[in-house]
C-alpha cells in the first residue's frame, strides 16, 4: 500500500479501473461475446489489487518474493488480462489476440500460456485449496509472500471451498487473502435462487477468518478494507465485494443478466461511448 493521500489513491485507481474496462471491451469485440459483464463488474476490485495490494515485478514474473495471484474463476480471464495490461505484465497490443489461435490469452485462464497466470482456472472450487497449499509452502520456505485468491460467489457453492477455508484457519495461514466477486449471478441463474449463502461475513468468521464486506465499486471502501486486512493479519482474511455485472456501461448493466454475454457488432462502439461518458468515476 502507498502512503499517498486517500483522495490521490482513489483518483488514480478510478482511472485505472476505467482503462481496465476499456481493455475488456476491446477484447470482447475480438470474439463478439464473452464474460464481459463480469469483467466490467470486477474492474474496480482488480484495479485496487494490482495497483495497491499485490507485490510483483512486471519484468521479473518469477521473482520468488512476489505475491501469488490465483484466478479461481478461469472464465474471468478477460478481466485478468485487462488488469495484466494495466499492470505492465502483458502489452496492451497483445490484447488484440484474445481467444485467437496461437494466442497467449485464451478465453479461459491457463498458466501454461499466459505470463503472470499462476494457475489454470476452470471448474470452480479449486482455487482456495491450491492457495492453502501454496501458502503452507511459502511459510515452510520462510517466504513472506502472500497468496491472493479471486473467487466468485457461485464458487462458494462448492464444498471444496469450505474444506479449504477450514484448513486455512486450522493452519493459521495469515498469508492468505481471499477476494470474492459477489455479483449475485452464476451459470444457472441468480445466485440467491440456486443456493442462498447469506450471511456471508458471519459464516467466514465462524470458520476462523477475518472478514469484511464492501461495495465492490467504491474504491475508497475497497482501499480501507484492504488496508485493514493486510496491515497486521492474524488469520486468513476475506474481502467480499458486492458488484454489478456490466458496471460502467449502462446498456450492459441494465439489460437482462446473462452469465455469458453476447454483444452485437453494432453495439461495441456504443458501449465504449457510454464508458467514456461515465469518465473515470
Amino acid at each position: 500500500m502507498t502512503t499517498a493521500p486517500v483522495s490521490e489513491r482513489v483518483a488514480r485507481l478510478r482511472a485505472s479501473a476505467h482503462r481496465i474496462r476499456g481493455y475488456a471491451l476491446d477484447m470482447g469485440e475480438v470474439q463478439g461475446q464473452g464474460y464481459i459483464g463480469q469483467a466490467l463488474g470486477v474492474a474496480d476490485v482488480l484495479a485496487v489489487l494490482f495497483g495497491e495490494v499485490l507485490r510483483f515485478r512486471p519484468d521479473e514474473l518469477d521473482w520468488p518474493g512476489r505475491d501469488r495471484f490465483l484466478l479461481s474463476v478461469g472464465h474471468y480471464a478477460i478481466a485478468a488480462y485487462a488488469a495484466f495490461a494495466e499492470a505492465g505484465i502483458v502489452g496492451v497490443e497483445e490484447l488484440e489476440t484474445y481467444g485467437s489461435d496461437g494466442s497467449r490469452l485464451p478465453m479461459s485462464a491457463m498458466a501454461s500460456y499466459t505470463p503472470g497466470m499462476e494457475i489454470s482456472g476452470g471448474s470452480l472450487g479449486h482455487g482456495l485449496g491450491v492457495a492453502t497449499g501454496m501458502a503452507l509452502g511459502l511459510r515452510h520456505q520462510g517466504n513472506p509472500a502472500r497468496v491472493v485468491n479471486l473467487l466468485s460467489d457461485g464458487e462458494l457453492n462448492e464444498g471444496s471451498t469450505w474444506e479449504a477455508a477450514m484448513a486455512c484457519a486450522h493452519h493459521g495461514l495469515d498469508n492468505v487473502l481471499a477476494v470474492v466477486d459477489v455479483n449475485a449471478l452464476q451459470a444457472d441463474g441468480p445466485t440467491v435462487g440456486i443456493q442462498g449463502m447469506d450471511p456471508l461475513p458471519e459464516k467466514w468468521r465462524a470458520f476462523g477468518w477475518r472478514a469484511r464486506r464492501v461495495d465492490g465499486h467504491d474504491i475508497a471502501a475497497l482501499l480501507a478494507a484492504l488496508d485493514e486486512l493486510t496491515a497486521a493479519p492474524s488469520a486468513p482474511s476475506i474481502l467480499l465485494c458486492d458488484t454489478r455485472p456490466g458496471h460502467g456501461v449502462p446498456m450492459l448493466e441494465q439489460r437482462e443478466k446473462s452469465h455469458f454475454l453476447r454483444v452485437e457488432a453494432d453495439e461495441w462502439q456504443s458501449a465504449r461511448d457510454q464508458l467514456s461518458a461515465g469518465g473515470a468515476g
